[in-house]
């Protein structure tokens, strides 16, 4: 007797595609990737002394390292801003950019047995990696308005909060955004040449020195100020103090020139993530 053709929600095949899971199939993991940040949270400072204290014991250890190289021995000028709100925002914004890249960046060598084993749509990994990075910059950044008020209240320093505020959730997104597109373009270089991940850990470095962390952009000479602006973190830092601390030089257009670089780059990286993520698996 024929019988009825069973009906589903979604295929498994062994098709590629470049647009990877439906938004449908994507929402139905939704609780996967809750279930994944909760374990990588849980996992990351149990059995520790300070416990989740350590999302704040490495920025205050390097706020004081940049306190007493660059504000004591070498003299770098932060304007009007008092040095710990000048560096430690600077901390708290890359650290948010460089745990997200790092941490996306090797998605298929550090989960490949989940992969090889288990269905799910891929980018639920790097999505739990992103998020998890997010709390602890929130966490931080929480740190970081209470040195602000305390400044405001005992230490006779103000900053007028406008429409300037604004650019900061637009400062944080596009920095995320660029963190996340950069680490799924990786993950898959990572995946086909192990010898990428010492690359992106010497690149991070030295892509912080080109990026107006521990110095303003006013401060750079005008025959180099070309490589910093050429970067497309240097308006976000800029305009991430901007909006908290009330100094920062952004234009309009440099600005412009970041968001479109993360737009373009989120693009491409999900095209290839998504094309390339089923077929790294034989290889890994």
């Amino acid at each position: 007797m024929p019988t009825n053709k069973s009906t589903w929600d979604w295929e498994i095949g062994t098709e590629t595609s470049y647009l990877g899971a439906s938004p449908q199939e994507f929402w139905s993991y939704r609780h996967l990737l809750a279930s994944l940040v909760k374990r990588d949270f849980l996992l990351k400072y149990q059995q520790t002394v300070l416990g989740p204290f350590w999302i704040l014991f490495p920025p205050l250890m390097t706020l004081v390292t940049y306190l007493l190289v660059f504000d004591k021995i070498v003299g770098v000028s932060t304007g009007e801003l008092p040095p710990v709100l000048f560096y430690f925002s600077g901390i708290v914004l890359w650290n948010f950019f460089s745990s997200g890249f790092a941490g996306t960046a090797t998605t298929f060598r550090d989960n490949s047995q989940i992969f090889s084993k288990v269905y799910f749509p891929r980018l639920v990994m790097p999505l739990s990696v992103m998020s998890r990075n997010f709390f602890d910059f929130l966490i931080q950044l929480a740190l970081l308005l209470l040195m602000m008020a305390f400044y405001w209240l005992f230490l006779d320093w103000s900053v007028s909060f406008d429409l300037g505020l604004l650019w900061f959730p637009i400062s944080v997104l596009t920095v995320g955004g660029i963190a996340l597109g950069m680490g799924l373009v990786f993950s898959v270089l990572t995946a086909k040449y192990r010898d990428m991940a010492y690359l992106i850990s010497l690149g991070v470095r030295l892509l912080m020195f080109i990026t107006p962390v521990i110095y303003p952009l006013e401060a750079v000479p005008e025959d180099v100020r070309w490589l910093a602006v050429l970067n497309p973190l240097t308006p976000l830092f800029e305009v991430f103090r901007l909006s908290l601390l009330g100094e920062g030089t952004v234009s309009p257009y440099l600005l412009g020139y970041s968001v479109l670089f993360m737009v373009v780059l989120m693009v491409v990286s999900l095209l290839l993530f998504n094309k390339q993520g089923d077929k790294l698996i034989d290889i890994l």
